[in-house]
């Protein structure tokens, strides 16, 4: 039977309580526990999908096609799992599956409320999660404690104790322990009345993580302890740290996962979490003396979790090739000719063009992708910006005057990139996309090929227009190499520039699959050629 594990947050949102749930999973699975990861989100979208990245962040995209949640991403990067569509749970997914079975009579004609017809469902969502095979299920709850929105899922937890017995559920509360300056001392109010609010409604923490800006002192564990009656083992404190991959060994050394092991009655798992690897991953990125600036060219820069996964990629990157990778923000609307390129990325020694929709500064992609193949730069291209990458191409190689893609000029006289063939006339936002893993073949010769070491590779998609196959011989012609190709529907998913340094545009997401100490393929090449270029510059 799997033991299960809640996370609750309070005080502020945004206190880290993904990074926490991720944490915790890394550790107990270092212990030969399997484990898996369950978000409930309590907005009453069906999925992040359709909303603006300046809101709400990234959308993270799971092998079978699940748009989820960016805690998803910290996930499968610090549990080392690949999760799925069922991993992240909204509002609007289980009010609507409870309509959906409505129309169809399952409820006899009963009435419907939110006890027990909602509650019943997301507790049968825990359970499908925990009937896979897992040791743990570790059940991360959005949103703040105190919000409506979130009320039915902590009602859902608190009835799991009575479902599955009080010794199979563990319950981690997430709380802000500010410092105030005025005072010069820390204030743990906020955690005594998100505790209090906590238990109004039935909930009684096992284990609190105290966050804050800077180390706590020991008589904090003390006071909360007693005013919030756990033990002050139970107490963990989790300040701010360099890197969030520090964050499982800072919770090791308190001994998180022995109180969860005990807690939860756990057999068979280790004595202690083999952190090896881990704490040495940590370790190089910490050593690292040697910087590399890279150019980030994107839409959506103004909230960086919005390109959270390439990021994260970027930084797995640096570990390995023992480098810091220092990111520019460049707002791709600011680039609006040549001069502005050369100006804005003047000194970087890398060109990342990622991901976006709309023709909201695409021109500025295009742009940034030109300075890149005319100064001879690394440069990375991934979905749209591959394609915009092209575009620029096709217009100023290959002398086709007003190359664009439909989606930024429906009327281009050159669709260089079009709507999905197979889903043209199609006009809704949702359910229309390339989403999840698709094969992709690449050219034994290519750059591609020589960093994922394999001529057959799978990854993640994300988009709904891709480089249209009628000018893929006009661009080869001209030095457009197009290295990778999905067998399965003979369309582009790789193109190079041959005799560039390193110039790679992916029609797939490659920083969904990078991982801490295992990075992406192509990212880790991708900053180890920045590298040379920045000792060469």
């Amino acid at each position: 039977m799997a033991k299960y594990i809640i996370v609750t947050g309070g005080v502020v949102s945004g206190l880290g309580k993904g990074i926490t749930a991720a944490s915790l999973g890394r550790l107990l699975k270092a212990r030969g526990l399997t484990v898996s990861a369950l978000k409930f989100d309590p907005y009453i979208n069906l999925d992040p999908g359709t909303m603006s990245p300046l809101q709400h962040g990234e959308v993270f995209v799971t092998d079978d096609g699940g748009e989820c949640d960016l805690d998803l991403g910290h996930y499968e990067r610090f549990i080392d799992t690949n999760a799925t569509r069922h991993n992240d749970i909204t509002t609007g997914v289980i009010y609507s599956t409870i309509l959906s079975r409505e129309r169809r009579g399952d409820f006899n004609g009963g009435t419907v409320q939110v006890i027990p017809h909602i509650t019943n469902e997301i507790k049968d969502r825990i359970y499908k999660l925990g009937s896979n095979g897992s040791d743990v299920v570790i059940v991360e709850i959005g949103g703040t404690v105190g919000d409506i929105e979130s009320l039915p899922f902590l009602e859902a937890a608190r009835q799991l104790r009575t479902d599955v017995g009080r010794e199979n559920v563990m319950y981690v509360h997430v709380t802000l322990v500010p410092y105030l300056k005025s005072a010069g001392e820390f204030k743990t109010k906020p955690t005594q009345h998100s505790v209090k609010e906590l238990r109004s409604i039935g909930l009684q923490p096992d284990v609190i993580v105290a966050r804050s800006d800077r180390p706590l002192p020991l008589d904090i564990k003390t006071k909360i302890a007693l005013f919030c009656d756990v033990s002050p083992e139970a107490v963990v404190f989790n300040q701010d740290v360099k890197s969030i991959y520090e964050v499982p060994l800072v919770m090791q050394e308190q001994g998180i996962d022995d109180i969860a092991v005990k807690r939860l009655e756990i057999t068979g798992a280790a004595p202690r979490a083999d952190m090896t690897a881990w704490r040495s991953m940590v370790e190089r990125l910490y050593a690292a003396k040697q910087r590399v600036r890279i150019g980030l060219v994107g839409k959506y820069v103004a909230l960086p979790d919005a390109y959270l996964s390439v990021v994260e990629a970027l930084h797995h990157s640096g570990i390995e090739n023992g480098v810091i990778v220092d990111i520019d923000w460049i707002d791709s609307e600011t680039i609006v000719d040549e001069q502005s390129a050369d100006s804005k990325l003047a000194g970087v020694h890398g060109v990342l063009v990622p991901g976006g929709f709309g023709p909201r500064g695409a021109e500025g992609k295009m742009l940034a992708a030109g300075y890149a193949r005319r100064a001879r730069v690394p440069f990375l291209g991934i979905c749209m910006g591959m394609q915009c990458a092209v575009i620029e191409f096709a217009r100023n190689v290959c002398g086709l005057a007003g190359a664009n893609s439909t989606e930024f000029d429906p009327s281009t006289p050159h669709p260089v990139a079009d709507y999905m063939a197979d889903q043209r006339g199609i006009e809704c936002l949702g359910g229309t996309m390339r989403l999840g893993s698709y094969d992709c073949v690449l050219e034994p010769d290519s750059t591609a090929a020589a960093a994922y070491g394999r001529t057959h590779i799978s990854e993640r998609h994300r988009h709904r227009h891709e480089l249209n196959s009628e000018y893929a011989q006009i661009l080869a012609g001209h030095g457009m190499r197009l290295t990778g190709i999905n067998p399965q529907r003979n369309t582009i998913e790789v193109c190079e520039l041959s005799g560039h340094p390193w110039f790679v545009g992916t029609q797939f997401h490659p920083e969904f699959t990078s991982r801490p100490g295992r990075p992406n393929p192509l990212f880790r090449d991708f900053i180890a050629t920045s590298m040379k270029y920045a000792q060469d510059a």
